[in-house]
């Protein structure tokens, strides 16, 4: 009778296993291995999801990706997938759709740690888009350090 009650046990906890959706962390392993192992005080950038492919990082801010100057340059403009936030202050890291901090911005805090997609899943309400309703994916131009009370649009 154990033995059935075991089998029993591990049965159903398999099947809750299936049904459960993954927390943030078993859904993005590269995403919770790379805040592990990220600097204190940095934010960074990635081009595929997950936290994979490195773009940049940097402890500062920068008005624009795709110029030559700054921590992001060049083609490192509009190439965003995922982002991760190890910054130190307790200040929010605001994302910006155009250069100079315009064009809508959407914000990921220190304890959300990162995104691990920013993929448009064509849901105008989701929070993988702008405050100005753009998506975020592959649409990043600048980012700068904020207060949270001066965030609109948050990354959950």
């Amino acid at each position: 009778m154990r033995k059935l009650s075991s089998a029993l046990a591990v049965l159903s906890l398999t099947a809750l296993g299936a049904i459960v959706p993954a927390t943030t962390a078993q859904a993005a392993p590269g995403c919770e291995d790379n805040h592990d192992s990220a600097t204190s005080g940095n934010m960074y950038a990635y081009w595929n999801q997950f936290c994979e492919g490195h773009i940049g990082n940097t402890p500062n801010e920068d008005s624009d990706w795709g110029n030559s100057s700054g921590p992001f340059q060049g083609s490192d403009d509009n190439r965003a997938t995922s982002l991760l936030h190890n910054g130190t202050s307790g200040l929010a890291v605001a994302f910006y759709r155009l250069p100079g901090y315009s064009g809508g911005h959407i914000c990921l805090t220190k304890d959300e740690k990162y995104a691990s997609t920013l993929v448009d899943d064509n849901d105008p309400y989701a929070n993988d888009r702008f405050s100005n309703g753009d998506p975020v994916d592959n649409r990043i131009s600048s980012h700068r350090w904020v207060d949270q009370d001066d965030c609109g649009k948050f990354m959950h």
